[in-house]
């Protein structure tokens, strides 16, 4: 017997690997040129007389009603040009950027054919954390402020937001704001469906950067998801215990589900845990729920949450 459930096993596993290198070999096929327009270098390195040339090429970075004075002084303020400096030194050569920005296209294009190649601006903005990369239609705006390393000198913010100020976490950050306008935005409050949303959120990380380890998907150390797997068959005990999948309590979601420091169990394991398990589970969900039902991902992405967990047949990890 337990040779004969081995050799199902395997061959489940020969097949996902077969489906996977069908998929990658279709991707790498897709027709597909990116263009990245360099606006910080263009803004930085614009003679103050030419401003109004940057202007007209770049309106949507000049808000109407700021007079001309505030740009100039920010081309020549000398804290904004040592910034400048610390983002040329780190990304003048922006290829390799490009060329993931190119497979991650390709995979968008392989799973959503209708959307269209956005094309690409980097800038130097407000160390905006909230919005380091963002995914508009036909746009995509990348603050390279953001992505220096989270050991730079620049960086004032708690070590679990400055964690994911590195290059590798561009593309997941991309793909994050993509989501927004695939996945059915969430219509209660209860914690289950605030774990499915992120869920989905992760899941297409895992069709849209296949090659990314699971911990650059979360914005997780190594350790933070050994971690989880490591527990998560009692964080899932905890939360039914206490009936917290249909509860509307709006004080779970920073204790389980944004960004922080640690979850918040209220007990010793807390110092221990990563932020946002409660993301990392509904992850788990989706992921078992797209092997066990043959559902288009359009279709997935825009499911309730209740529907995709019962359908699921989630059984965490021992």
């Amino acid at each position: 017997m337990k040779i004969y459930l081995f050799s199902i096993a395997f061959c489940f596993f020969f097949l996902s690997c077969d489906k996977k290198n069908t998929i990658e070999k279709a991707v790498a096929e897709i027709p597909l040129e990116v263009k990245i327009e360099r606006f910080d270098k263009i803004f930085f390195e614009t003679p103050p007389q030419d401003l109004e040339k940057v202007k007209k090429e770049f309106p949507y970075f000049f808000p109407a009603g700021n007079d001309n004075s505030i740009w100039l002084n920010k081309m020549q303020d000398p804290l904004w040009r040592e910034l400048y400096t610390e983002v040329q030194k780190k990304y003048a050569n922006i290829e390799p950027v490009k060329s993931e920005l190119t497979s991650l296209f390709k995979h968008i294009k392989y799973y959503f054919p209708k959307t269209k190649t956005p094309k690409v601006i980097t800038i130097i903005s407000e160390m905006d954390y909230s919005n380091k990369a963002i995914y508009a239609d036909s746009l995509v705006i990348i603050s390279l402020e953001l992505y220096l390393g989270k050991e730079h000198k620049f960086y004032q913010f708690p070590n679990y937001i400055k964690h994911n100020f590195e290059q590798k976490q561009i593309m997941p950050d991309i793909v994050s704001s993509f989501s927004l306008q695939k996945i059915a935005p969430l219509m209660d409050k209860k914690m289950l469906s605030q774990m499915i949303y992120y869920g989905k959120q992760l899941y297409l990380k895992d069709l849209l950067l296949p090659e990314y380890s699971d911990a650059d998907k979360m914005g997780y150390s190594e350790q933070q998801i050994i971690w989880c797997q490591e527990n998560e068959s009692y964080m899932w005990r905890y939360f039914l215990e206490n009936e917290m999948l249909y509860s509307d309590d709006q004080k779970l979601i920073p204790r389980f589900i944004n960004p922080a420091p640690f979850s918040k169990f209220y007990l010793e394991i807390d110092n221990e845990s990563p932020g946002q398990v409660g993301a990392w589970i509904g992850w788990q969900m989706v992921r078992s729920f797209a092997k066990n039902n043959n559902v288009p991902l359009s279709d997935l992405l825009k499911m309730n949450a209740k529907e995709i967990f019962e359908k699921s047949k989630y059984k965490p990890s021992k």
